[in-house]
């Protein structure tokens, strides 16, 4: 659950409250508002950095505790590095920095949004917002005692000491709906089991109806009358019901063809018959950390009312071993007659997907499509936790991700789709296998998602590294990262969003 940290606006001249934060330069400079709003504690400043060998250096920071000559109970200075060419992923970061400074219990905090040069613009100063909230996200509503310190949680209310009190409101307005989508996803992924199987899932997901957002709920009876084969094969172990969710945001002119993402909402992970060995299985709660973004991201752009049409779908599945579940061997039809071969009921995403997408094009015929994935442990092979590996059929579509990934700090990195990997996953039995064995194994899943596309420009991003249990950073403590949403309400909104 996330703490509940309240952000406002006030002029710099305010006066500080409780902790503040100010910004230096990498020669310790302060900006001409905070050196007023200091006064003889600049000199403070000077001899703590020198005592403490702080040299300003990007999101290092110096920590002043009870210091004199202020009001506020401790000053916190965050080095800013070369304070010319910041890119809004360093804001962010200062944001982070600000916020793991702050204790539990703290009432109040003042963050001076000034650099040596001036007063930040409201985006920068909104970023370091978004950091800040994106870093203090806790998960912990099912702890009922708590380590010392964490009893009272961080409920600080947050002042921005900015240029324009106005123009920062504003753009926080649209910051604020994209953070409340990431919390969305982590909340999520970070579900236990139990407690979000695929009714909890698309219960959750029908929240989006107060924002504007029309739902569309598929139960099995639907799906089998679609011919969704594929996808209910991988749910028949479960005593848990599959769904698929179609969520719709209008927001763009009226006819236009959507813009439309697809998640993976795999609720949990066995492995099916082919069952996963016990270390680490806690994990495959995760498993659906494409269809969080999905859902996270259409609560970003509806409450941020983008100026665009777009279509969420998500496939949601337990994959259970019991006497019903399907076998290796199998064979089943999907949703576009096409059959397919269980080679390896773990293999079950595609399975999933390959439905979804599917019905996606045939019923939306978007504009294009975005799929996401925790797909296969082979891209953390290749990747590592650093980058999500992207496969697409169309070069423009592709190139605005890899922009957009830098923008946002969500990095994807391409990787091969051709003919040679296709014949991998032809079968002797069917139209296809669902595995083509160890080599290129995230290359031929890709390939596979690929033959249900129907010829629509489409990206395959597949999120096992990136989605769950990633290295730590700046903004995010949380296993579940909810990856995805910012990147591709980026992408939306530099690319595909009416402005």
């Amino acid at each position: 659950m996330s703490d509940a940290i309240k952000v406002g606006f006030v002029p710099l001249s305010a006066a500080a409250r409780g902790i503040m934060v100010v910004f230096c330069d990498d020669s310790l400079k302060l900006g001409p508002a905070t050196a007023k709003a200091l006064g003889g504690a600049t000199e403070l400043v000077k001899r703590a950095a020198t005592a403490a060998a702080f040299k300003g250096k990007s999101g290092a920071a110096l920590d002043i505790l009870a210091p004199e000559g202020v009001k506020a109970t401790r000053l916190i200075v965050i080095g800013a590095g070369k304070a010319t060419g910041l890119k809004a992923n360093d804001f962010l970061k200062f944001g982070g920095v600000a916020a793991s400074k702050l204790p539990a219990g703290a009432a109040a905090m003042t963050i001076m949004a000034e650099l040596p040069n001036g007063a930040m613009t409201s985006e920068q100063a909104v970023a370091i917002a978004s950091g800040l909230r994106l870093r203090t996200y806790k998960f912990d509503r099912y702890k009922t005692r708590k380590k010392d310190g964490e009893e009272g949680g961080t409920r600080a209310d947050v002042s921005f000491a900015v240029g324009d009190v106005v123009a920062a409101k504003k753009a926080f307005t649209s910051a604020a709906a994209i953070v409340d989508g990431v919390i969305i996803a982590r909340d999520l992924v970070n579900e236990p089991p139990n407690v979000l199987f695929p009714e909890e899932f698309a219960r959750r997901a029908g929240l989006l109806r107060k924002l504007g957002v029309k739902i569309e709920v598929l139960e099995v009876k639907a799906m089998d009358k679609l011919g969704m084969g594929a996808l209910l094969g991988v749910g028949q172990g479960s005593a848990r019901p599959s769904r698929t969710v179609i969520m719709r945001w209008d927001g763009g002119k009226k006819g236009e063809a959507p813009v439309a993402f697809v998640g993976k909402g795999v609720c949990f992970d066995t492995g099916g018959i082919s069952i996963k060995p016990a270390g680490s299985m806690e994990d495959m709660k995760g498993d659906m950390g494409g269809a969080a973004c999905v859902v996270g991201l259409m609560h970003a752009l509806a409450a941020r009312k983008a100026k665009v049409n777009v279509v969420g779908a998500i496939g949601l599945v337990e994959n259970m071993p019991d006497g019903n579940a399907q076998r290796p061997g199998d064979i089943v039809t999907s949703m576009s007659g096409q059959t397919i071969e269980i080679i390896n009921t773990d293999a079950e995403g595609r399975l999933v997907l390959a439905d979804v997408l599917w019905y996606v094009a045939k019923k939306t015929k978007p504009k294009f499509m975005v799929d996401l994935a925790t797909l296969t442990g082979a891209i953390v092979v290749a990747l590592g936790t650093e980058h999500a590996g992207m496969f697409s059929n169309n070069d423009e579509l592709a190139e605005r991700l890899l922009a957009a990934g830098i923008e946002s700090g969500e990095k994807v990195w391409r990787l091969p789709l051709g003919p040679e990997y296709d014949k991998l996953i032809d079968s002797q039995f069917a139209d296809m296998k669902n595995t083509g064995g160890r080599h290129g194994g995230s290359i031929t899943a890709a390939q596979f998602l690929q033959r249900f596309v129907d010829g629509t420009p489409w990206a395959h991003l597949d999120i096992a590294g990136t989605a769950m249990g990633a290295p730590k950073t700046d903004i995010n403590q949380s296993w579940g990262s909810g990856y995805g949403v910012r990147l591709l309400d980026r992408l939306v909104a530099d690319h595909y969003e009416r402005k």
